[in-house]
């Protein structure tokens, strides 16, 4: 009786062993052939999650209307509307989430001809990121302006401010490796200030860190 439980014994584990060894072969090359999910990427090939600085310098003009709003700002002849051309800096930042963003930034203006006297500002952004290294978004914000025309007493004036705007960096403008995925941009933005109370476009160049 040993004897033959013994034979049984080695005859199944005759058998087994080949099924065995095939069984961790298939669970070896399941391990070695499985490949990482892949990165969150944005339309660029950056992170598409990550920490994006930056610094702008623009220009444009701003118009406002005549109408009375919360600000309090004087009413003036509609004929003679308040006016005047701006060159404006901004320090802020983007939170890239993949093909998406949100950020803020803080703003100063001064007026180089006109009514306008200095305008300062922070607001937050989000939109979304389109071609190579392109932005496209909507900001809401808050805003003080001072009018040179007012005189040297005149008091800052401050509301809520509404925009969009884009960006396009160096291959969305044909200037593919230039400056890599991050680097200059050129920005364009409309915004006004209060409820529509006033026009104004800005262009200028953005630099990315």
């Amino acid at each position: 009786m040993r004897k033959l439980f013994t034979v049984a014994a080695a005859a199944a584990a005759f058998v087994a062993a080949p099924a065995f060894a095939q069984d961790m072969s298939t669970t070896s090359q399941d391990t070695t052939t499985t490949e990482p999910a892949p990165a969150v990427t944005a339309p660029d090939g950056t992170s598409g999650i990550g920490f994006e600085p930056y610094v702008a310098i623009m220009g444009g003009w701003e118009q406002f209307d005549s109408e009375r709003t919360d600000a309090g700002i004087p009413l003036v002849p509609r004929n003679d509307k308040l006016n005047g051309a701006l060159v404006e800096g901004i320090v802020g930042f983007n939170v890239p989430l993949g093909p998406v963003f949100v950020g803020a930034e803080g703003s100063v203006s001064k007026g180089v001809s006109g009514d306008i006297d200095w305008d300062y500002g922070a607001a937050g952004r989000f939109g979304v990121r389109a071609g190579d290294s392109g932005l496209i978004y909507g900001k809401v914000g808050y805003r003080w302006v001072n009018f040179d025309r007012f005189g040297n007493d005149s008091r800052d004036y401050h509301e809520m401010t509404y925009g969009a705007g884009f960006e396009v960096g160096p291959k969305d403008i044909g200037l593919g490796g230039i400056t890599g995925n991050s680097g200059v941009r050129l920005r364009g933005e409309v915004s006004t200030f209060g409820s529509a109370h006033s026009f104004r476009p800005m262009l200028g160049l953005t630099t990315h860190f």
